[in-house]
């Protein structure tokens, strides 16, 4: 599915935030999921986590519930940060890569995740009590807003992560543009997402779970290339990973496997679909 689709945008804007909303509220981590049900990002999360390259240490200091299972890569450490860095993940949902990036960057830096959906941001924001007790930091924070219209100054922020978040928006030429605004001249971006390696069949992009899940929305390497440039950003790089893939037939995860059966005898969504490390910077 391309970034242009004749999908009515604000329904699944809606789409999308009443299912988050369903996974915020979920009192239990591993009921979790991230699609309310069938999810393509994996459950449990923290088995998930681990499977795709979390330290079981950096995982141990997160406050409790941070970690959904909504993940397909681990932006925090492809980001490279450094102590006095400003860092903003756009879907920050429970906060799970705020809280370990805030670790990061330490009490000069700042990390900020930005979330649409209401209940997210309110779950985050219960984890800061817990997150300042267990590392003495007050550096993190949670707005609610859309990844298209950043509630972000221009230029302010060292680095963009983002989880498993970008393919979910209707409007991912707008979203790149809001990345090379809010970042700083030399900034660079850090983002784990999915990617098409070939064109998914009608029957699967239509389907609403695969669109609560994430891979529905998923562009191909070459389309996410073109539109991180045509943003501005210079050095961008799409890196396919096999881990995720791994992770979820590790788990059994129920849309990975109902998806799969949907593609045909002998057809692995694997061949299809896959996570990526995506990076960029924003010239000097």
């Amino acid at each position: 599915m391309t970034s242009s689709t004749s999908h009515d945008p604000e329904k699944i804007r809606t789409m999308v935030r009443e299912g988050y909303a369903r996974v915020a509220t979920v009192e239990n981590e591993r009921e979790a999921g991230c699609g309310c049900g069938p999810s393509c990002c994996g459950s449990p999360g923290v088995r998930v986590s681990e499977a795709i390259g979390y330290d079981p240490r950096d995982l141990a200091t997160l406050p409790d519930g941070a970690d959904l299972g909504l993940s397909c890569g681990n932006p925090t450490a492809l980001a490279a940060l450094s102590a006095g860095e400003v860092v903003l993940d756009l879907g920050s949902g429970g906060g799970l890569d705020v809280f370990l990036a805030g670790q990061r960057v330490g009490a000069t830096g700042r990390a900020i995740g930005v979330d649409m959906t209401a209940e997210m941001v309110t779950r985050a924001r219960a984890g800061v009590a817990a997150y300042r007790a267990r590392t003495g930091l007050e550096n993190v924070e949670f707005r609610l807003g859309e990844i298209e219209h950043l509630p972000v100054a221009d230029a302010s922020v060292d680095v963009v992560i983002s989880n498993c978040v970008l393919n979910l928006s209707p409007d991912k030429p707008q979203v790149w543009r809001e990345i090379a605004r809010v970042l700083k001249p030399g900034g660079r971006v850090a983002v784990s997402d999915l990617v098409l390696l070939r064109p998914l069949p009608s029957e699967v992009r239509e389907e609403v779970a695969a669109w609560v899940g994430c891979i529905a929305g998923a562009i191909s390497i070459e389309e996410t290339r073109k539109l991180a440039s045509e943003a501005g950003l210079v050095d961008v790089e799409v890196r396919p990973r096999e881990d995720y893939e791994r992770a979820l037939d590790s788990v059994s995860d129920p849309l990975w496997s109902s998806i799969s059966e949907r593609l045909g005898e002998g057809q692995k969504l694997a061949e299809w679909v896959a996570s990526a490390d995506i990076t960029a910077v924003r010239p000097e």
